[in-house]
């Protein structure tokens, strides 16, 4: 009987060990698919959003033009610029399109600027996408997407208008792929273990954003740096073009 209830104990400890090695990674590694398939639907939507904005803009422009011809003939000058305060409402995501060099990169990066200025968030943007790139579009936009997302939410919790900031900065940076993003925040991060402590307060997974983020620069063998101080974040990330003729 005793043997049986050992036997029994070691099976069970062993079914134990194997859902720990073998089940849950492939559970979390399951729920950052779907993670990342929930991210690209939203920055699709944020692209497909701009684009039909950019188009009914210039569908719109003769009209536009000439409402505010005809309050300018009849000399309604006050109605004139409130019409030309609208506009400038309605134009942010449409003035902050930047050219990246890559198509999907502009589209990504005007939607999360445009969000910016919505939010009172000041920006400061170089970015350049470097020929040569390893990774894929999509892997760029999760990697940027997911960082801008953090920044602005950090930057929402500011209280401080004027604290509320964030920088991007990406380059070729002695022959390899550059990309630098900085905010303000509330206090400073904490830290856990090599990592941070997650403020996700927006619904989605807590950490698992930063989790592709890592995963993707784990990939390429590129550099992660996140640093933080009082009031500011920032994260650095370095990864290796592809040699010229792979």
């Amino acid at each position: 009987m005793t043997g049986w209830i050992i036997g029994g104990l070691v099976f069970l400890a062993a079914a134990d060990a194997a859902f720990l090695f073998f089940w849950v990674p492939r559970l979390v590694d399951r729920k950052l698919e779907h993670f990342q398939s929930d991210l690209m639907d939203r920055h699709y939507d944020e692209v497909e959003n701009m684009y039909r904005t950019m188009r009914g803009w210039r569908h719109d422009y003769h009209n536009h033009i000439q409402a505010m011809k005809a309050y300018a003939e009849l000399g309604k000058y006050g109605e004139l610029i409130a019409y030309l305060g609208r506009l400038d409402e309605n134009l942010y995501q449409v003035d902050t399109v930047i050219k990246t060099g890559n198509l999907m990169m502009d589209a990504v990066l005007g939607s999360k600027l445009g969000l910016m200025k919505k939010r009172g968030i000041r920006t400061d943007v170089t970015v350049h996408v470097p020929k040569g790139m390893k990774l894929t579009d999509m892997e760029l936009c999760v990697l940027v997407g997911n960082l801008l997302d953090n920044a602005i939410e950090a930057c929402e919790e500011v209280e401080e208008e004027e604290n509320r900031f964030i920088r991007i900065y990406m380059d070729t940076l002695q022959e390899q792929f550059y990309l630098s993003v900085m905010n303000g925040m509330n206090g400073r991060a904490q830290r856990k273990g090599t990592g941070f402590v997650s403020r996700k307060r927006s619904g989605g997974l807590p950490g698992f954003g930063l989790q592709r983020v890592d995963r993707i620069v784990e990939k390429y063998g590129g550099f992660l740096n996140r640093q933080t101080e009082e009031g500011v974040f920032a994260t650095e990330i370095l990864l290796p073009l592809a040699v010229q003729g792979e």
